[in-house]
């Protein structure tokens, strides 16, 4: 089969990109501090750019001196009124678009502008990019010839005062050239469907039918998605369905937890998975070769970086660092300035660099998603790595999972308490427990600590979930399928114990 053309064209452009992305691998602070500046400028006559003087701004440190660290809780005031249709306020370009994100650990939605430039600059730039490193890595592939299973969230925009908001893939296939629409699967009917689970069987019908060549979306509901794909079909190898399937395009939560099953659906060493980093608030970072497990992060799309360390975050020694001055192997918190108008914002999330040059990272977790409870400072990436490793001893399978604290009383001491779905169940939960406890305790030196002797926390107590029990407690929530993902740790019980009267 001829390689389609769409390739040629690809390899054409990444050639004009490929002298851009060199210049910021090159010149990372340079690059970073000559984007911030044009932002500083564009912005100058806004609302925000008069109150805080970007007129005069003329170098990071004045920058850092006089905007403060923002949350959304605090702009909300600002997005309001630029939703009910002000402008010039944080952006000197109109804001029409804005992407409804609720997350895991707050019910309220939130708003998230998206601007002109942020949609061209860095949503779209990033998605180009991401095609033409995965074509560049892989010249012979036939990713085109076919259609791409793309699983996002709801496809209904809402307009209000002359503004628009739904979910951001709304946004972005709403902005797509006409030509993109008859490169994906499912169609514009099923993908419009408001009832998740009509909607999950409509994909699976349609899509059985079509060549899909690649899929893309959040792990844990694609993998529901081909779960349903492998019944309704009466197929374990999902390449007996599309034979010519070849990348899988993930993000938006870990895919350690599920890789050996997808390997069991794919079985096929040739089968290629990509990793990406994106957010109602940017795009952020991209895996840019078949094998690594890391993230290049890109530096030109409109998107000024700064970092909390994790270990000061929240406390009166917590400290803001511009991308120079980060360290391999350190976790932090990131803030970012964007080309929507969000001003040192703190987005939630955690990242740890795995290289400074160029700049690497792995997504580690949320910085309201760990357990800190008696200075153990448990992390999802230290949970996820344990349960992997304790997973693989005992041959079973996790669906879903979180932990919370138990808290000390008296004189008892304090522990974490978990509780787990399984595909494949551990034939032994008192063996899958001490598993696990020693895997943390090897991921995690101040868990270790705290557990040496029992001196501060007691071995975990794990609970095995029902069927389908997390499933249910997001339906019930209203939070099925998109971005809705499972809080995986907790400083509280409240998960916990919503959790726990529901498993039964």
């Amino acid at each position: 089969m001829p390689i389609p053309i769409v390739n040629s064209i690809a390899s054409w452009f990444l050639k004009k990109r490929i002298h851009q992305i060199e210049l910021f691998l090159k010149y990372p602070i340079e690059v970073q501090e000559e984007l911030l500046h044009g932002l500083i400028l564009k912005a100058k006559s806004t609302e925000i750019g008069k109150e805080y003087g970007f007129e005069d701004i003329k170098s990071y440190r004045e920058f850092a001196d006089r905007v403060p660290i923002t949350t959304y809780e605090q702009n909300e005031e600002r997005i309001e009124r630029t939703r009910r249709g002000e402008s010039n306020i944080f952006w000197p370009t109109p804001i029409k678009w804005f992407a409804k994100s609720s997350g895991t650990t707050n019910a309220k939605s939130k708003f998230i502008p998206v601007s002109i430039d942020s949609l061209e600059d860095c949503h779209y730039a990033a998605s180009k990019d991401l095609l033409c490193m995965y074509l560049n890595n892989n010249p012979s592939s036939q990713m085109f010839v076919g259609k791409n299973l793309k699983l996002g969230g709801s496809k209904e925009l809402y307009q209000e005062n002359g503004t628009v908001f739904g979910d951001l893939s709304a946004i972005l296939i709403d902005n797509m050239p006409f030509w993109a629409e008859y490169s994906s699967t499912p169609g514009s009917d099923v993908s419009l469907m408001n009832d998740w689970e009509t909607k999950m069987q409509a994909i699976v019908n349609e899509t059985i039918k079509e060549n899909v060549t690649s899929l893309a979306g959040v792990p844990s509901w694609m993998l529901v998605l081909l779960n349903n794909v492998a019944e309704t079909t009466d197929k374990d190898n999902l390449f007996e369905i599309w034979p010519n399937l070849e990348v899988y395009f993930h993000g938006g939560v870990s895919f350690d937890p599920y890789v050996d099953q997808y390997k069991k659906l794919l079985p096929s060493s040739d089968f290629k998975y990509y990793e990406t980093y994106n957010a109602s608030e940017g795009f952020f970072a991209i895996q840019n070769h078949n094998e690594e497990k890391d993230l290049l992060l890109m530096l030109d799309y409109g998107i000024f970086y700064e970092f909390i360390p994790m270990n000061t975050y929240g406390t009166l020694e917590e400290k803001v660092i511009p991308l120079s001055e980060v360290q391999k192997d350190k976790n932090y918190a990131i803030i970012i300035t964007t080309n929507a108008g969000l001003w040192r914002y703190k987005i939630g999330d955690t990242v740890r660099f795995t290289s400074v040059n160029p700049y690497r990272i792995k997504v580690t977790g949320r910085t309201k998603h760990h357990i800190n409870v008696f200075g153990e400072e448990l992390i999802i990436e230290n949970a996820e790595t344990a349960l992997k490793n304790a997973s693989k001893l005992t041959q079973s399978e996790i669906v879903d999972y979180t932990a919370a604290p138990i808290f000390m009383e008296g004189k008892e001491k304090g522990a974490h308490e978990w509780i787990i779905e399984f595909k494949t169940p551990p034939s032994s939960f008192s063996n899958f427990g001490k598993i696990l406890d020693k895997a943390l305790q090897d991921v995690n030196s101040d868990y270790e600590a705290k557990r040496y002797n029992n001196t501060t926390l007691n071995a975990p107590k794990i609970h095995c979930a029902r069927e389908r029990l997390f499933y249910d407690w997001l339906k019930d929530k209203d939070k099925l399928g998109g971005q809705h993902k499972v809080p995986r740790l907790s400083n509280t019980r409240d998960y916990l114990e919503e959790l726990l009267s529901l498993n039964s």
